[in-house]
């Protein structure tokens, strides 16, 4: 301590007031940092959900919080650089004006869109219908692509090139959603990896080094308790699989193969069935949506409008029931079991997705009978055709919403009161509802992937999806603690956790394939949109370029061709192939030191051994 107050005394005036400054931030960055974890979005739920229900549940809330906080940022991100420009030009604030492009080599026939507004009278019925649907009033409003009719804002002297922003903002937000998952999937993927590295390891962290010594609450003590005690059961069943698998006969191998076998050989079937039905039923609406409209069948219409909606909701909520059933007869671990009946219904739910939007496509890009010769698409069915499809991912996620509302009002708890009330035998026999974590994953994955799908053509689903999402943990909060009970096969969080975001991953890379395609290959609609002077929505990039420097036109554009693209994908490769043997260097030489540490904790209990020996 004299040494210190020397060494103090000696600096200058300087450096004491930068000591004294660094340790007076640092402070208070920790109880800033202190202070906002009380800010978290739901924590004293999702810890109550730990303690109640195991680690695996509250992996399941966790994930939601993440969507939420993933859909908020993508609607601030369309909303600050797509929607708020054209509303200020819309309404003319901070002395802002619209540029309209007059069109150019462009048939006049391919400029007409009459969207369907509400006129004069209109029936309950109708508001009705177009909330669930999006056509009506809300097709002319900035939930949908066509609102965004605009060339260019001008806010005093500053030109603003709206569809630039519309297709970077778009690009912005699924850059954002992939390397915010990758970061989090890399996340789970060490603790993954840690924990599956030694068993003996993980037991030995959760008995002498789970607890938390800063709890001081009775309640939040309780909380951790059970949490540890999930924990340690489900390692404990599952290496009590592990064992059981361990000693099974020859006979018995066989059987199991067998039987798993002939039950993918049933999923294969029950996927080709959904995949087909989806198919017929959004050709036949698409071919007979129009002629409901000219006979004035409302009802009709209205259901032949909500049919691929109808049949795929169905399929994504008949096909987890059935492959959660089957899955119990093929004999795997708790956390395997969840792996394969996701990537099981990951098939059913995103394929669901592609089959809509391939039919959808293939009627917009149907040129028989010279059809699409003036605008390059079927401009009499689909004038604005990127609006019909925004409809069509507005619907989905509706009717999602509506069916997620509906089991949890007339399934979850009358079977809960029953259950309660009723001493029936058969009632009795189907019991309390256990919370299945996969089919719950999967109704939010499939959801969060129409978003990333939509928002290009409806900037505003981000923020539906945000307000579903928060209402939903409510709605599964509620239906867990008082109409399920804990699952009868604990799962563990940090296999849970990465593998969701991975299934989440999948689901955002799939999303690619329909949006480049539509950017890239698709003509864009003559009659609406920001796009609307191009022949792609592509084409406003390298428009744009050409309006640049002569020197960065030929950077850019050198950049982009394949001379610079093979060498940087050769030095991508090499780079990859070093960090991998770098790893597997790493992973060699901690398998050596935990070796020689075992070595030398025989060689001390040996010499100990000897000690004990000489002084007897």
């Amino acid at each position: 301590r004299d040494y210190q107050q020397a060494e103090t005394e000696r600096l200058s005036r300087w450096e004491k007031w930068r000591r004294t400054s660094s340790k007076s931030l640092k402070k208070a960055l920790s109880e800033v940092k202190g202070l906002s974890s009380y800010l978290v979005l739901w924590r004293h739920d999702i810890r109550s959900i730990e303690g109640k229900f195991g680690t695996g549940i509250q992996s399941y809330f966790s994930f939601l919080r993440f969507l939420v906080l993933l859909n908020f940022i993508i609607f601030i991100l369309m909303f600050s650089f797509v929607i708020l420009p054209t509303i200020i030009s819309k309404y003319g604030l901070f002395n802002s004006t619209i540029a309209y492009i007059s069109p150019k080599n462009i048939d006049d026939i391919c400029t007409i869109y009459k969207p369907s507004g509400n006129k004069g009278l209109v029936y309950f019925y109708t508001y009705l219908k177009d909330l669930l649907s999006g056509t009506g009033f809300l097709e002319v409003t900035i939930l949908f692509y066509g609102y965004y009719s605009i060339d260019a804002v001008w806010i005093s002297i500053m030109k603003y090139n709206l569809p630039l922003a519309y297709l970077l903002a778009t690009f912005a937000y699924l850059a954002l959603c992939l390397l915010w998952i990758i970061k989090r999937s890399v996340e789970g993927f060490k603790q993954n990896l840690v924990h599956n590295a030694d068993p003996f390891q993980s037991y030995c962290n959760k008995v002498f080094a789970g607890w938390d010594f800063c709890i001081t609450d009775p309640s939040a003590a309780r909380l951790k308790h059970r949490s540890l005690q999930y924990e340690l059961q489900s390692d404990l069943q599952e290496e009590k699989l592990k064992q059981k698998i361990a000693e099974r006969r020859m006979e018995e191998k066989l059987r199991i193969y067998s039987l798993r076998i002939f039950i993918n050989i049933i999923v294969i079937a029950i996927l080709s069935g959904c995949f087909y039905s989806i198919y017929r039923v959004t050709v036949f609406s698409q071919e007979n949506s129009n002629v409901s409209i000219r006979n004035d069948t409302r009802t009709v219409n209205l259901l032949v409008q909500y049919l691929p909606s109808m049949v795929i909701t169905l399929a994504n909520f008949i096909a987890p029931l059935i492959f959660a059933f089957l899955i119990k007869f093929e004999e795997y671990t708790p956390a395997f079991e969840i792996k394969l009946t996701l990537m099981r219904c990951v098939f059913v739910r995103l394929a669901n997705i592609g089959v809509l939007l391939f039919s959808l496509w293939s009627q917009i890009s149907n040129c028989g009978s010279d059809k699409c010769k003036p605008c390059g698409y079927n401009y009499k069915l689909y004038p604005c055709w990127e609006s019909d499809v925004g409809q069509e991912m507005y619907k989905l996620m509706m009717f999602d919403f509506i069916v997620i509302l509906a089991v949890a009002l007339f399934a979850d708890f009358p079977r809960k009161l029953l259950v309660t009330h009723c001493s029936c035998k058969l009632v009795q026999w189907f019991g309390h509802k256990e919370f299945g974590i996969s089919d719950n994953v999967l109704e939010i994955i499939y959801g969060q992937t129409i978003c990333f799908i939509g928002t290009f053509f409806s900037p505003l689903l981000p923020a539906i999806a945000t307000i579903k999402y928060f209402i939903i943990f409510y709605v599964k909060k509620i239906v867990l603690k008082h109409t399920s009970k804990p699952a009868a096969k604990p799962i563990r969080a940090s296999s849970s956790n990465f593998f969701f975001l991975v299934v989440l991953l999948i689901g955002l890379l799939l999303a690619f394939v329909p949006l480049g395609f539509s950017i890239a290959h698709i003509p864009s609609s003559k009659a609406c949109g920001p796009f609307r002077h191009f022949n792609t929505s592509w084409e406003v990039i390298p428009d744009t370029i050409l309006q640049f420097p002569t020197g960065l036109q030929q950077f850019l554009f050198g950049i982009s061709s394949e001379a610079f693209a093979v060498p940087f994908f050769v030095i991508l490769c090499i780079i990859m192939f070093y960090v991998i043997a770098l790893a597997r260097a790493h992973k060699r030489a901690v398998e050596q030191l935990r070796e020689q540490l075992v070595l030398e904790s025989r060689d001390k209990m040996f010499l100990i051994r000897k000690i004990t020996e000489a002084q007897k």
